[in-house]
């Protein structure tokens, strides 16, 4: 698991700066997305959405659409998890980047 963690978190600063998005004001926001993309991506092989339900998960992740970034982010840079934020969201923090240790300690407590 802090392998697959440690590799959301790396794409999670490098999508940020790719796209000129920036992180939620609040970080445990991001954190708590990152460690559902990375459990989805140890169980389903793929990083699926975590803000989203599903009927079948595995259906999903296989079909890619809603596996990070998904195609309403690539499309329109709309992130429903809030962890891709635009300029004009009043939640956008003017960070680009948050580390693997925020990450675990944002997080603690998420199953």
């Amino acid at each position: 698991m802090d392998k697959a963690t440690k590799a959301m978190t790396a794409f999670t600063n490098k999508y940020l700066q790719n796209t000129g998005t920036s992180l939620c004001t609040d970080k445990s926001v991001p954190a708590v997305v990152i460690k559902g993309l990375a459990e989805h991506k140890v169980a389903l092989g793929a990083p699926l959405c975590p803000c989203r339900f599903y009927e079948d998960k595995e259906a999903e992740a296989k079909d890619g659409y809603w596996n990070c970034p998904c195609v309403p982010m690539r499309e329109r840079h709309e992130c429903h998890c809030m962890l891709f934020l635009t300029e004009d969201n009043p939640f956008a923090g003017s960070e680009q980047e948050i580390g693997y240790d925020e990450v675990v300690d944002f997080s603690k407590g998420m199953s």
